[in-house]
């Protein structure tokens, strides 16, 4: 069975595993080979990758999986993977936090400059006859 998680940046995990449970807030669910379909829809939570011996958790925010054929995809809006899913989440939450700085700042700069070019405009009469 493979699964691909993917967001808008790429696609962030593409591999074969044996089998996949989905933690979201109202409720649980496991996926193992030959599953029915199901489509599921994430808000926030995590997915929990076993391949073999190895154990990856995937933080989701704002999400949907589509598993039929013995293929999941899930396409999300952010995303971390980590190795137990309270790094992962610490991660994806400090990254998001450090993504609205950014855009907050960027925003109160536009603000500036759209006053600057209003001032311009008014003291070169630009647009008046």
């Amino acid at each position: 069975m493979k699964i691909v998680v993917s967001t808008h940046q790429g696609t962030l995990y593409n591999e074969e595993i044996d089998y996949f449970t989905v933690h979201k807030s109202d409720g649980d669910f496991g996926v193992m080979e030959n599953h029915i379909p199901v489509i599921a829809v994430m808000d926030e939570g995590y997915v929990k990758i076993v391949r073999g011996n190895d154990e990856y958790f995937i933080v989701i925010i704002n999400g949907i999986l589509d598993f039929h054929d013995n293929l999941a995809t899930i396409l999300v809006q952010e995303a971390h993977i980590g190795r137990d899913a309270e790094s992962a989440k610490e991660h994806l939450l400090s990254v998001r936090k450090e993504r609205l700085e950014k855009n907050r700042k960027e925003s109160v700069d536009l603000t500036q400059k759209e006053k600057e070019l209003r001032e311009n405009i008014a003291k070169t009469k630009a647009g008046s006859l």
